[in-house]
C-alpha cells in the first residue's frame, strides 16, 4: 500500500514517486502550493506569473493575480492531497494535487488559467485546447506564455538551478553564437518542443537569448522550478 503522510512529517519521507502529502493548503501564486509550510509545484501545468499582465479587448489584466485568486479559491477548508512525482532543483515537491474530487492542475487549465507543459505530460493538453476553443481565461485575449514571460523578466542573480558557475560556464562556453539560418524561429518554448527542437544551445538554429531566462546559454529547458 503506499504510504500517505501528512506535510509536518513530508521532510522525513523516501524519496519521491511512491510518495504522498496531505494537509490544507494555500495558493502561493496560480501553479504553486503551500502545505503546511511545503511548497508544492503543480506537476504538468504552468500558470501566468503573479507580476503578470495579459490582454483582453484592448485592455491589460491581472491575469497572474487571477490565477493565483482562482487556486486558492479551490483550497479553502479541505485538505488537499498531492501525490509526488519529483523534486525540482529548489527543493519543491512537484506533483498532482486534489482537493476533494477536484484536480487541482487541471482546474486551472479547464479555467484557461494554466497552461498544459506537453513536454512533461498529456494529462492536461485536451482541457486546453477546450479553454483556448471557449476563449476562457486567458484564452480570452493575446497573452505571453508563462515560460517566455520569465525568460523576459529574469530575477537578479538568477541562474541554472543546481550547477555552480563554472559548470554552467562549462556548459556554455563565452563565444559568439553562430547565426541560425534563415526561417528557423519558434515564437516560444512551446513550439521548440512541439517541433522536438528543444532545448536549444547557444549556437543552435532558433535559440534567441529571449528564451534563455537564466543566460545559461541553454533555452527552453525541461522545468525544474523557479
Amino acid at each position: 500500500m503506499r504510504p500517505t503522510i501528512t506535510a509536518a512529517f513530508l521532510l522525513l519521507a523516501l524519496p519521491a514517486s511512491a510518495q504522498q502529502v496531505s494537509g490544507p493548503a494555500r495558493a502561493a501564486d496560480g501553479d504553486s502550493l503551500d502545505l503546511s509550510g511545503i511548497s508544492v509545484r503543480l506537476f504538468g501545468v504552468d500558470a501566468p506569473e503573479l507580476a503578470q499582465s495579459c490582454e483582453r479587448g484592448g485592455a491589460s489584466w491581472a491575469c497572474g493575480k487571477q490565477a493565483a485568486s482562482k487556486l486558492a479559491s479551490l483550497v479553502p477548508g479541505t485538505s488537499v492531497m498531492c501525490e509526488q512525482k519529483d523534486i525540482d532543483d529548489y527543493g519543491r515537491i512537484v506533483a498532482t494535487c486534489r482537493a476533494g474530487s477536484i484536480d487541482l492542475g487541471g482546474a486551472m487549465v479547464d479555467a484557461g488559467l494554466a497552461v498544459a507543459l506537453p513536454h512533461f505530460s498529456d494529462r492536461y493538453v485536451a482541457a486546453e485546447a477546450r479553454a483556448r476553443a471557449a476563449g476562457l481565461g486567458v484564452w480570452t485575449g493575446k497573452f505571453q506564455m508563462p515560460a517566455d514571460y520569465r525568460a523576459a523578466h529574469p530575477r537578479p542573480g538568477q541562474r541554472t538551478p543546481g550547477l555552480s558557475r563554472d559548470a554552467a560556464r562549462a556548459r556554455a562556453p563565452d563565444r559568439a553564437p553562430s547565426p541560425a539560418p534563415s526561417g528557423v524561429y519558434f515564437r516560444n518554448c512551446k513550439e521548440a518542443w512541439a517541433a522536438g527542437a528543444a532545448p536549444l544551445r547557444r549556437g543552435q538554429p532558433g535559440y534567441r537569448s529571449e528564451m534563455d531566462g537564466d543566460g545559461d546559454g541553454i533555452a527552453c529547458e525541461p522545468y525544474r522550478g523557479r
